[in-house]
């Protein structure tokens, strides 16, 4: 093959088709400012002024490696071997969308196929792919760690995570890039800084660049190029490319280019720019064309054929785009669940030879028979590793059992730790990860709502996010504003995550060996108050350890105490909804309403049995339902709702709903803690009142 004598030595074929790839990227955006009023319906950005960088890097990547592009890198897709007609089935949000069967935006790529670099879903939120990505390359280290690497290829793979520059200021950014060079992650960070935000400036909004940015965290490579600059830019990308192959280290490019388009087709660039023409003068498709000239690549008139050529086959895809099919109506309801294969309740609840055990042990042996038996299981949280297991013990002995690749401690850092399982589960590992107290949650719901919750939904089902989440809940005296919250009603407006609230050992080991087995996300809610049954009235939380194949199907409610027939039939029962310590309170109020009470426990939050909710509902016609969160705007309520709604004929009184007091937040005073929080006194009142309606 001839070699070309250029800045770096490349076959000529290769180049040719680099100017291919580049003036089919520009000859894109043209036709879709031409056809402004069309595709405008749906917003979408384009990469003009980008594709130097873009096709360098898409070029260079194999099968074997994970990218993350942003909503800017159609060029970067062209470079890997997609064609105009795929991205513009996705531009026009048509039913064959390769990436998401038109249910996102343009250059929004989910790609799963074999002979091209594997792509999970990530949101337009700017910086936010830097975690799921940096998950990806974590999960490369534990393999490789863990020598489950029998099927590597001879280049190991490397992933790749595309920012703008302005998202270098997101704290997530900063999170993903801690956690790259703690664990000498494979990954490249590669920053296409064309200067602007939307409509600041990069002198507005940032105090230094991307490198020097970059340059705080120890172990971070940097490169600084013009990223117009397609010899560059190749040369540059192949040499760190090499290095994190080899290596096994993270490495930040940070290419300098020009913004030739608008923001996106919403926000246009006469509105407030006045340097386009210095943007224009760094044109990378005008100097690789002399480039190419000058190295005795082509001629004038060959590279105005390739470049007629590109525009023929983009008029062409556009006209077959516009022909295909939308979406049918029905598709709406696919894919925003995996099906899971547990469904029926297995193994022995209460093994004859079986121990009573504490709630915290009954979860801490079901990680340790996940972790004995399924490689591809780690857990990693605050404070979860060798030294302490967990601030509630909760993952005691397990690091010393398993070693400090596959049980450790992460920064504080609530983003990476629940974001992060999106690159897990895309290497098909299994993270059991934990968040210490929900009161520190917060911090995690953007990764937790923008990109685990969608992924499967947003990706047309091939990258569903299977995880288990942990989070330490609710009030066990005196835990005060900062360690006493109870947050499932914020969660169970998450669609596209599971919730699990157990109020026993034996239901907290059934429900995590579901959960591990769920392809899809499970947050399990495990309240601290029950953890040793320390809190009075709680042993019933205490139970016979089950047995190792023990399991119970997610959205399976169970009835933890029966009414008496007679009662129910001569209505004068009630019917008690709750979970968690919700159950425990029910179970000691009944205990002065005997055979009265029937006590249902949800146990999973989402999905929910609504089947055994209008049943009880229907048969007692008196509904309680308890909850440990304030009342108003509750999860609680909207059972109430759910239950009003469609049992109404069935009802002999209103849906009761009671809880914590409306205040923002529990004291740390035992005395109004107490005036805060339900009891079993407070319930047994309400059961009272209730009767007598």
């Amino acid at each position: 093959m001839t070699l070309v004598k250029t800045k770096l030595s490349l076959p000529k074929p290769t180049l040719l088709e680099a100017f291919r790839l580049m003036a089919t990227a520009k000859s894109m955006s043209t036709l879709y400012e031409e056809n402004f009023k069309l595709v405008s319906k749906y917003v979408h950005a384009t990469s003009r002024g980008h594709e130097a960088i873009q096709l360098a890097l898409g070029m260079q990547l194999l099968p074997q490696d994970y990218v993350f592009p942003y909503y800017r890198d159609d060029a970067m897709l062209l470079g890997i071997g997609m064609r105009p007609y795929e991205l513009m089935l996705q531009l026009l949000a048509k039913r064959d969308d390769p990436f998401s069967g038109g249910r996102t935006y343009y250059a929004h790529p989910s790609l799963r196929d074999p002979d091209k670099p594997k792509i999970p879903h990530q949101s337009s939120a700017t910086g936010m792919q830097a975690i799921p990505a940096t998950g990806v390359a974590l999960g490369f280290w534990y393999k490789e760690s863990r020598a489950l690497t029998k099927e590597y290829p001879i280049d190991k793979p490397i992933v790749v995570c595309s920012l703008g520059d302005a998202s270098m200021t997101e704290g997530e950014v900063s999170e993903a890039m801690q956690m790259a060079v703690l664990k000498k992650l494979p990954i490249l960070y590669l920053v296409q800084d064309n200067g602007w935000d939307i409509s600041a400036s990069a002198a507005e909004i940032r105090a230094q660049s991307a490198a020097e940015y970059a340059a705080g965290f120890k172990g971070l490579e940097t490169r600084s190029i013009r990223g117009n600059d397609f010899f560059e830019c190749y040369d540059t990308l192949q040499e760190v490319i090499k290095s994190i192959r080899r290596e096994r280290r993270p490495f930040l490019v940070h290419a300098e280019v020009p913004l030739l388009s608008h923001h996106t087709s919403g926000v246009r660039k006469e509105w407030y720019r006045d340097d386009l023409d210095w943007h224009l003068s760094r044109d990378p498709f005008p100097l690789f064309w002399q480039d190419l000239i000058d190295n005795g690549v082509a001629d004038e008139a060959q590279l105005q054929e390739i470049e007629a050529q590109a525009k023929e086959q983009v008029k062409a895809d556009f006209i077959a785009a516009q022909q295909a099919e939308n979406p049918l109506p029905e598709s709406l309801y696919l894919h925003d669940f995996a099906p899971t294969p547990i469904v029926e309740e297995k193994g022995q609840r209460q093994p004859a030879q079986g121990q009573e055990v504490v709630m915290v042990d009954c979860a801490l042996h079901a990680v340790e028979e996940l972790l004995q038996k399924y490689p591809e299981c780690l857990m990693y949280g605050q404070d979860v590793g060798m030294r302490l297991g967990g601030v509630f013990r909760e993952a005691a002995t397990l690091a010393q059992k398993f070693g400090k690749e596959r049980v450790f401690n992460t920064p504080i850092q609530e983003a990476f730790i629940i974001g992060s399982t999106v690159g897990m589960s895309a290497l098909g590992l299994k993270a059991i990860v934990e968040v210490q107290f929900a009161d520190y949650i917060w911090p995690g719901l953007n990764q937790l709502f923008t990109e685990v919750s969608r992924s499967c939904y947003l990706s047309n089902g091939k990258w569903p996010v299977s995880c288990i989440i942990r989070v330490p809940v609710g009030a066990y005296g005196s835990g005060g504003p900062y360690h006493s919250s109870s947050i499932e009603s914020v969660l169970s407006n998450i669609r596209g995550i599971k919730i699990v609230y157990p109020s026993n050992g034996a239901d907290m080991k059934g429900l995590m060996k579901a959960a591990y087995h769920d392809p899809n996300p499970v947050v399990i809610l495990e309240h601290k108050g029950l953890y040793w049954s320390k809190v009075k009235g709680t042993e019933a939380a205490r139970t016979v350890e089950p047995d190792v194949d023990y399991i119970i199907p997610l959205g399976k409610a169970r009835i933890v105490l029966q009414a008496v027939a007679e009662h129910v039939d001569q209505d004068n029962s009630i019917f008690v909804v709750t979970y968690g310590m919700g159950v425990h309170w029910a179970l000691n109020a009944a205990k002065q309403f005997p055979g009265q009470i029937e006590i249902l426990d949800l146990r999973t939050i989402a999905p929910l049995d609504e089947e055994a909710l209008y049943l009880g509902a229907e048969q007692h016609g008196k509904v309680l339902v308890i909850t440990e969160e304030p009342v108003n705007g509750s999860f609680a309520q909207s059972i109430a709702a759910r239950i009003q709604q469609q049992c109404f004929r069935h009802l002999d009184a209103p849906v009761i709903t009671i809880g914590a007091a409306n205040l923002p937040a529990i004291p740390l005073s035992e005395v109004l803690e107490r005036e805060m929080l339900l009891s079993a006194e407070k319930v047994a009142a309400e059961m009272e009142k209730l009767l007598k309606y």
